[in-house]
């Protein structure tokens, strides 16, 4: 039985992960079409860079983002500064992590779900007078909608699996920044932890399976349309 402790970190998990995709969605769809469409010798590049977080170490990718919005830095001084208080060791920490590293898994199913996408369609709504706005909107973003989806539920299932970045970003705060993998840690570093470590295990396989089989259920009928 799981309990009300071990709720409180799956549900904090789940919040941070919806989360996650929320903040990362519309970057990783202009991320995506821009990978898609753009022809210029800088896009391998910027494709590296995209694709950047899902190669590096986590732990890495967690002190890149403190280095950037530590409290000490010039952006976390001025948050401060704009809200009075701070992104590190925070809820909103842990989002951001998981945002940053599921962030190329997001764009890779858009980039590959645009690319799919008739160019000759896009072309007939530009004759039609539609301008490149619009044309995206109804005809490129409806069609690529299926692999959209399948990009964002993968990224969800990235995010809340998510340890390195997180523990260095947002730390261990219990009701806070306590996620899942960060959970799982401290309770099989405590005394008579194992067994509510492996009720949180069971969780995370159950929910991680889930968000693949909704992936792959996405991919097939991207594929079949």
């Amino acid at each position: 039985m799981i309990a009300e402790a071990e709720w409180t970190v799956v549900l904090l998990s789940i919040r941070v992960a919806l989360a996650a995709v929320l903040v990362a969605l519309v970057p990783g769809i202009a991320a995506g079409w821009l990978l898609a469409r753009w022809q210029h010798p800088l896009r391998a590049l910027v494709q590296g860079l995209v694709m950047l977080p899902l190669v590096l170490p986590p732990v890495v990718t967690g002190y890149l983002l403190l280095f950037v919005l530590g409290r000490s830095r010039p952006f976390g001084q001025l948050y401060h500064a704009w809200t009075g208080g701070h992104l590190a060791y925070t809820t909103a920490a842990c989002v951001i992590a998981a945002a940053v590293v599921g962030f190329p898994l997001l764009v890779e199913a858009i980039r590959l779900s645009m690319l799919a996408v008739d160019s000759r369609l896009e072309q007939v709504s530009r004759s039609l007078g539609r301008g490149p706005m619009d044309t995206f909107v109804r005809v490129t973003l409806p069609l690529s909608l299926p692999g959209i989806a399948s990009g964002a539920v993968l990224a969800f299932a990235r995010a809340l699996g998510e340890f390195g970045a997180t523990i260095v970003l947002a730390g261990n705060v219990a009701g806070e920044t306590r996620t899942i993998p960060v959970a799982v840690y401290t309770l099989l570093n405590v005394r008579d932890g194992e067994a509510a470590a492996m009720r949180l295990v069971a969780v995370s396989v159950a929910l991680s399976l889930a968000a693949l089989l909704a992936s792959f259920w996405l991919s097939a009928r991207r594929r079949a349309g």
